[in-house]
């Protein structure tokens, strides 16, 4: 499995202001469009070698982030991931934040993140928290914008779906595999 890219993180953010049906259109888009990078990033990421474990630290240096900290805030925002996916994401933010050449940027990276986390947990939480009925019309919609997709995209975000690397509650999720299906 490949590492998230970054970007898929701001896509939940996006998709949880997303309630009213109106504004559903460019929020689908942009979930495509995401999906994609998400699919390169990852054929990108599993022709790489795989890092190294991460180094044991009290905190990263020049900040008073423990990786403990960044680990429990990591399990409570991705909910929806494996912990194996969980666990990857660590790995990589990690052995960023303890690279030297990021020791000027290491506080601004892990403020960036722990925003982006949250916003994907309060994502998850606003579609968890939609109706049946909601989750219907965004699947609707979901339906026509895929149906427009090439044949190679419309199957790389099913394999998304399907390995559910959205931030997606799972009931939306089949929704949104189903409306696939009935491309």
């Amino acid at each position: 499995m490949g590492r998230l890219s970054p970007r898929v993180f701001v896509f939940a953010l996006l998709l949880g202001f997303a309630v009213p049906a109106v504004a559903v259109d460019p929020v689908l888009m942009f979930l495509l469009s995401m999906a994609r990078e998400a699919i390169f990033k990852a054929a990108r990421e599993q022709a790489r070698t795989p890092a190294e474990p991460p180094a044991a630290v009290a905190t990263y240096p020049g900040t008073v982030v423990a990786p403990a900290d960044l680990k429990r805030l990591i399990d409570e925002s991705f909910t929806y991931l494996s912990q194996a996916q969980r666990q990857e994401i660590f790995d990589s933010l990690h052995a960023a934040l303890m690279d030297p050449k990021n020791a000027a940027v290491r506080a601004s990276m892990i403020e960036y993140f722990a925003q982006r986390a949250i916003a994907v947990r309060e994502a998850q939480d606003r579609l968890a928290n939609l109706s049946q009925s909601e989750k219907a019309l965004l699947a609707a919609d979901f339906r026509k914008q895929v149906a427009a997709l090439p044949a190679e995209e419309a199957a790389q975000l099913a394999e998304l779906l399907r390995r559910n690397l959205l931030p997606l509650p799972s009931d939306l999720n089949e929704m949104l595999l189903a409306a696939l299906g009935d491309r």
